[in-house]
C-alpha cells in the first residue's frame, strides 16, 4: 500500500468510528462492518501494481478529502431531475435515494402481493433484520474487493428486494440514486440486496444521476441471489457528474436452470469502474453480461468481470462495446474461471471498441482459466475506427457523411441495447444513449 493510499484508509477509519456511533443497527451488523473495514485497511486502495487494476489509476480517489455525505433536504432540483429524465417514463415501483438516503417524497411504492418486498434496506434492517443477515455480504466478498469492503463498512442505505418462489413482478423496479453533493470528497455508499426465489421473475433498473458537479465519490454494491429457474434482469446506468468518481460492485450467485442478465451502461463520471462477479452455482443456467460505455474528454470507463463456472452444463456470454472520443479511455477485463467439475461449459467473451479520435485508447484483456476438458470457451476483442467502406456504401445510397456516421454508431450501440429483454427499459435506454450522442456532436464527428 502506498503512503497516499494508506493515508486515505486512515481517514476512512476515522470516519467509520464516527459513523458507527451515529447509526445504531442490529447487533450482527457491527461485526460485519468492522470486518469490512479490516479487509479494506489490510488491502488499502489498489494501485497500478495490482494486476486487476493496472489499466486504472485510482490515486485521485485515494487523495480525496473524504466526508460521508449526509442526508439532504430534497428540493426542486431532484424532482426536476427525475421528471425531466427518460426514467420518468418507466412504469412500476420507484425507490429514490438522495446522497445514499431513501427519499419517500420522490419514491413511488405501489401495492405488492404474494409476499413481495420492495423497500429501503435501512427499513428492512429495522423491521426484519433476520431475513437479511444470512445474505448481506455473502456474495460481494470483501476480502477480494477493497471497494466492496469499504462499502460494507460504511454503507448508509439502499434497496431491499425480495421476490418469493413462483412470483412474477411484472413491471420493472427502479432504483434511482441522486447525488446532490456540493463538496469535493463527499462519499455516497449505497447497498442493494436483491433476492429472487425459485421460479420467480424480476427486472431491476439501477440508475445513478447528479444535480451538481463536485468531485464526489460513489461507491455502490449490489448483491443478487437468483434461485433455481429464476429469471432476473438487472440494468445499471451510470450517468454521474463529469467530475465525479464512481466505483460499483455487482456480485451474484445463481441457481440451477436460472436465467440472469446483467447490463451495465457507463455514460458519466470522470473515472468509473464496474466490478461484476458472478458464481454459476447450479447446473444448466444461462448468464449474460452485456455493457456499453460512452466516453469523451479525459473520461475513463472500466469494466472488470469474473464469471465463475462452478457447475456443469452452464452458459455465460459477455458482450461489451465501447465508443471513445477525445483523450478518453475504455478498459475491459473479463475472466472466465471454469472449475474441474464444470464440464459442458459454454462461455464466450466479446469486446469491441470504436475509437472516434486518434487520442482515445482502449485496453482489453479477455481471459480464460479452464480446469475442465469438455468445454467450449472463446474470446475476442477488436479496437478500431469507423469502417470507411461502410461510410462510402451509405453515402452511395444518398446519405450525408454525418448521417452515415450516426447510423453506424447507433448500430454499434444498438448491438448492446437490443439485448435488454424488458421492452419499456430497452426503449428508455435507447433514447438515453441516442440523446447523449446527439447532445455531443463530437461523438458523431460533427
Amino acid at each position: 500500500m502506498t503512503q497516499k493510499a494508506n493515508h486515505g484508509a486512515e481517514l476512512l477509519a476515522e470516519k467509520f468510528s464516527q459513523f458507527a456511533i451515529a447509526a445504531p443497527a442490529p447487533k450482527w451488523l457491527a461485526p460485519l462492518r468492522k470486518a469490512g473495514l479490516a479487509s479494506f485497511a489490510e488491502a488499502g486502495f489498489p494501485t497500478l501494481h495490482d494486476e486487476d487494476w493496472r489499466f486504472t489509476n485510482v490515486a485521485p480517489i485515494a487523495q480525496l478529502p473524504f466526508t460521508l455525505a449526509r442526508e439532504a433536504v430534497v428540493n426542486g432540483a431532484e424532482t426536476s431531475l427525475i421528471d425531466e429524465s427518460v426514467f420518468a417514463r418507466l412504469p412500476g415501483h420507484r425507490l429514490v435515494f438522495v446522497n445514499g438516503y431513501f427519499s419517500a417524497k420522490l419514491s413511488r411504492l405501489l401495492p405488492v402481493t404474494g409476499g413481495v418486498r420492495i423497500e429501503s434496506l435501512a427499513a428492512a434492517l429495522a423491521n426484519d433484520a433476520a431475513s437479511i443477515e444470512k445474505h448481506l455480504g455473502r456474495y460481494a466478498h470483501p476480502a477480494k474487493n477493497a471497494f466492496a469492503a469499504l462499502n460494507q463498512a460504511f454503507f448508509t442505505d439502499g434497496a431491499f428486494i425480495f421476490v418469493p418462489a413462483g412470483v412474477t413482478v411484472a413491471e420493472p423496479v427502479q432504483l434511482i440514486y441522486i447525488s446532490s453533493a456540493k463538496q469535493n470528497g463527499e462519499t455516497i455508499l449505497p447497498r442493494n440486496l436483491v433476492i429472487a426465489g425459485a421460479n420467480s421473475k424480476l427486472t431491476v433498473v439501477e440508475s445513478y444521476l447528479s444535480t451538481g458537479n463536485a468531485a464526489y465519490f460513489t461507491n455502490a454494491v449490489t448483491e443478487i441471489l437468483a434461485g433455481d429457474h429464476a429469471a432476473v434482469e438487472h440494468i445499471k446506468l451510470q450517468d454521474e457528474a463529469p467530475a465525479a468518481f464512481h466505483i460499483a460492485t455487482i456480485a451474484g450467485e445463481f441457481g440451477r436452470a436460472s436465467n440472469v442478465t446483467v447490463h451495465s451502461f457507463a455514460l458519466g463520471a470522470k473515472l468509473s469502474r464496474t466490478n461484476i462477479r458472478t458464481k454459476l452455482a447450479g447446473e444448466g443456467l444461462e448468464c449474460i453480461l452485456n455493457g456499453l460505455y460512452l466516453t469523451k474528454d479525459e473520461q475513463l470507463a472500466d469494466h472488470h468481470m469474473i464469471v465463475e463456472h462452478a457447475q456443469p452444463h452452464c452458459a455465460s456470454h459477455e458482450y461489451f462495446n465501447g465508443i471513445l472520443d477525445d483523450k478518453s479511455k475504455g478498459v475491459f477485463h473479463g475472466r472466465i474461471y471454469v472449475h474441474p467439475i464444470a464440464q459442458k461449459t459454454d462461455a464466450k467473451q466479446t469486446n469491441k471498441n470504436l475509437l472516434l479520435s486518434d487520442d482515445a485508447t482502449a485496453d482489453t484483456k479477455p481471459q480464460l482459466e479452464i480446469y475442465a476438458d469438455d468445454v467450449k470457451c472463446t474470446h475476442g476483442a477488436t479496437i478500431g475506427q469507423l469502417n470507411p467502406e461502410s461510410i462510402f456504401y451509405l453515402r452511395s445510397r444518398g446519405l450525408g457523411a454525418d448521417t452515415a456516421r450516426q447510423m453506424l454508431i447507433h448500430a454499434f450501440a444498438g448491438e448492446i441495447i437490443e439485448r435488454i429483454k424488458c421492452e419499456p427499459a430497452r426503449a428508455v435506454v435507447d433514447k438515453l444513449v441516442w440523446d447523449r450522442l446527439e447532445a455531443q456532436p463530437h461523438l458523431l464527428g460533427k
